[in-house]
């Protein structure tokens, strides 16, 4: 995907809403990880010959994350079903690692909250890798739109 084709982006990601609300935190998260997203991606369907921009809409279904992409006006690109098996050991430890960081926020000191948000990010890392493993083929997005939608799909799982 050539750097200079522009319309090679989202610029609308919508939760499916049956996932519910969550936690203050949680809804923070999500927020922020969607307007990153939209404000900053690299996004582009595979072997699709129209041109982007693109809308996408994640949602889980039985056990799996569903990506409908479609067009900027609303027309369907593809829909893309993706196990969620590879991503469940690092979105629990991710969770684990989450809940200790905005404990830590709130009664550590600055180093202990450095140390657990590295642990954070290493996951957060691996995660990102994984996704853009699973849609490699599929959906090509860079390492920083993988990353924002890693923390998009963590949001899904956490029910609060």
């Amino acid at each position: 995907m050539g750097e200079h084709d522009a319309n090679a982006r989202l610029i609308d990601v919508e939760l499916d809403e049956s996932i519910g609300r969550s936690t203050p935190d949680v809804e923070h998260e999500r927020a922020v990880a969607i307007f990153d997203l939209i404000e900053e991606n690299s996004f582009r369907p595979v072997g699709d010959a129209g041109a982007g921009p693109y809308r996408l809409k994640l949602s889980l279904a039985e056990a799996r994350l569903v990506f409908a992409v479609s067009r900027e006006n609303g027309e369907p690109v593809v829909t893309h079903i993706l196990s969620l098996t590879p991503f469940r050991r690092v979105v629990k430890d991710y969770f684990l690692i989450c809940e200790s960081y905005y404990e830590a926020i709130r009664s550590s000191t600055p180093s202990q909250i450095e140390a657990i948000d590295m642990g954070r990010r290493g996951l957060h890392n691996e995660g990102s890798q994984t996704l853009m493993h699973r849609l490699s083929g599929k959906i090509e997005v860079d390492f920083d739109t993988a990353r924002r939608l890693f923390t998009l799909v963590c949001v899904l799982h956490w029910k609060g």
